[in-house]
C-alpha cells in the first residue's frame, strides 16, 4: 500500500516534467543548484574567471597599461601566433597525440618565404600560397608516420624539431633575409581600413565588434532554445545570461577601445574566422566528432568504423598548414626571417592547451579554452614584462601555471 501512494505522488511529477519538454521549457527535476553546476563546470568556468582574475590583477598592478589601446594592439600582435597554432594543437591533443616541431616549423616556413619573396622576387600571395602547401606537406608526413607506422607522436616530432631547425639554418645560411614588401606587411602589421573613418574613433572595427556580440548571443540563444526543446540538461539560466552577457561586454569594450587607437588588426579578423571556423568543425561535423572519439578511445572508435589512421593523419596536416599560417604572421610582423625564429613556440601553444582544459591523455578540450590559455599566457608575459620582471622569473612562473593546470586535471579526473 505505501509503495503504491509513493508510486502514485510521483506521477504528476513525471508528467510534469514530459509535459515542461513538450512546452520547451526546462524541467523542474533537471534544474541544477548554481553551486552544483559550478562545481560540474568548474573546468570551462575556472578558465574565463582565472583569465579576468589575471588581468585584474595585472591592470591594478601596470597602473592601468595593460588595458590601453596601443598596449591590446601590442598584445594581439604578439599572441596572434599562438593563438593560430593553439586551434590545430588542440586538435591533436585531443587526438592523443603532441606536436614538438611547430616552432621550427615556424621558423622554416618564414625562411622559405623570406629566400621566395626577398631573394626570388616572387609576389607574396603565390609565395604564401606555397608556404602554406609546405606546411601542409610536413604536417601530413610526420602524421604518415603516426598513424600509419604507429610510431609514437613524441619521437616523430622531436625528430621533426631538429631537422626543421637545421633546414632553417641551411635555408638562410646562418643569416637573416628582409624585408619583405609592404603588402606582404600587412598581414601581421596592416590595419582594417576604415570608411567612416573619424579623427578619434574607427567606426568600422566599433561596429565589427557590435555585430560580434549580437552574433554571440543570438547563437547562444539559439542553441539553448534547441537544446530545451529537445529536454536536455542545459545550465542555469542566471549563468547562461551572465556569461553571455559578459563575453558580449568584452567584446564591444574591446572593440571600442582598439577603435581608439587604429582600429583592428588584420591578424585580428584571421584568428576570429579561424576561432569560429574551428569551433563549427569541432561541435557541429562529423570530422570534429571522430577526433575526440579517437582520442576518448581509439579502440572502440576504431571497432564503431572509424578510420582511426586517417583522423589522426587529418589533424597533423592541419597542423603543419596553421603552423606555416604562423610563420607567415610571424615573419611578417618582425619584417625579417631569422634563424631563431620560432625558438620554444611549441612551449607556448602546447602550454595554451594544457591551461586552457585539454587533457593530457586526450579525448577532452575545447576550442574556445584553448584560445582563453593563450590569452592567460599572453596577458601574463606582457604584464610579467610591463612590471619589468626578468625572463627568468617569467619562465619559472609560466611553468609553475602549467603544472598547476595539469594537476587540476588529473585530480578532477582521478576525483
Amino acid at each position: 500500500m505505501g509503495n503504491k501512494l509513493a508510486t502514485d505522488a510521483a506521477e504528476p511529477a513525471a508528467v510534469t516534467v514530459e509535459q515542461a519538454r513538450q512546452q520547451g521549457k526546462p524541467a523542474a527535476p533537471a534544474a541544477k543548484s548554481y553551486a552544483g553546476f559550478l562545481k560540474n563546470n568548474m573546468r570551462d568556468y575556472g578558465m574565463l574567471l582565472s583569465l579576468i582574475v589575471i588581468m585584474g590583477f595585472f591592470q591594478v598592478m601596470t597602473d592601468g597599461t595593460l588595458m590601453q589601446p596601443l598596449n591590446l594592439t601590442n598584445l594581439v600582435l604578439q599572441n596572434s601566433y599562438v593563438v593560430i597554432m593553439a586551434l590545430g594543437m588542440l586538435m591533436v591533443i585531443v587526438a592523443g597525440h603532441i606536436d614538438l616541431s611547430v616552432g621550427s616549423v615556424v621558423g622554416f616556413i618564414g625562411a622559405l618565404a623570406a629566400v621566395l619573396i626577398v631573394n626570388f622576387n616572387m609576389h607574396f600571395v603565390p609565395a604564401s600560397i606555397i608556404c602554406l602547401a609546405a606546411g601542409a606537406l610536413i604536417g601530413g608526413a610526420q602524421g604518415y608516420f603516426v598513424a600509419f607506422f604507429r610510431i609514437p607522436s613524441f619521437i616523430v616530432t622531436l625528430a621533426g624539431m631538429l631537422v626543421f631547425k637545421g633546414l632553417t639554418l641551411a635555408l638562410l645560411a646562418g643569416q637573416s633575409v628582409g624585408p619583405f614588401p609592404q603588402g606582404f606587411q600587412m598581414l601581421s602589421s596592416g590595419f582594417l581600413p576604415d570608411p567612416f573613418a573619424h579623427a578619434d574613433l574607427r567606426m568600422l572595427s566599433l561596429l565589427l565588434g557590435v555585430a560580434a556580440a549580437c552574433a554571440l548571443l543570438y547563437t547562444a540563444l539559439r542553441a539553448r532554445a534547441r537544446q530545451l526543446k529537445h529536454g536536455m540538461e542545459n545550465e542555469p539560466y542566471g549563468f547562461f545570461l551572465a556569461k553571455n552577457a559578459v563575453f558580449a561586454a568584452v567584446i564591444v569594450g574591446f572593440s571600442y577601445l582598439l577603435a581608439t587607437y587604429k582600429g583592428m588588426p588584420n591578424v585580428l579578423v584571421v584568428m576570429a574566422v579561424l576561432i569560429v571556423a574551428y569551433t563549427f568543425v569541432s561541435n557541429r561535423t562529423v570530422l570534429g566528432r571522430r577526433v575526440y572519439a579517437v582520442g576518448g578511445n581509439e579502440k572502440a572508435a576504431k571497432l564503431s568504423g572509424i578510420k582511426t589512421e586517417r583522423v589522426s593523419f587529418y589533424t597533423f596536416v592541419n597542423m603543419g598548414m596553421l603552423a606555416a599560417l604562423a610563420g607567415l604572421v610571424f615573419a611578417a610582423r618582425l619584417n625579417t626571417a631569422t634563424p631563431k625564429a620560432g625558438t620554444g613556440f611549441e612551449l607556448d601553444v602546447i602550454a595554451a592547451c594544457f591551461i586552457g582544459g585539454a587533457s593530457a591523455s586526450g579525448g577532452v578540450g575545447k576550442v574556445m579554452g584553448a584560445v582563453i590559455g593563450a590569452f592567460i599566457m599572453g596577458v601574463m608575459n606582457n604584464g610579467m614584462s610591463i612590471m619589468g620582471i626578468g625572463i627568468d622569473y617569467q619562465q619559472v612562473i609560466k611553468g609553475l601555471v602549467l603544472l598547476a593546470a595539469v594537476f587540476v586535471d588529473v585530480f578532477n579526473k582521478n576525483k
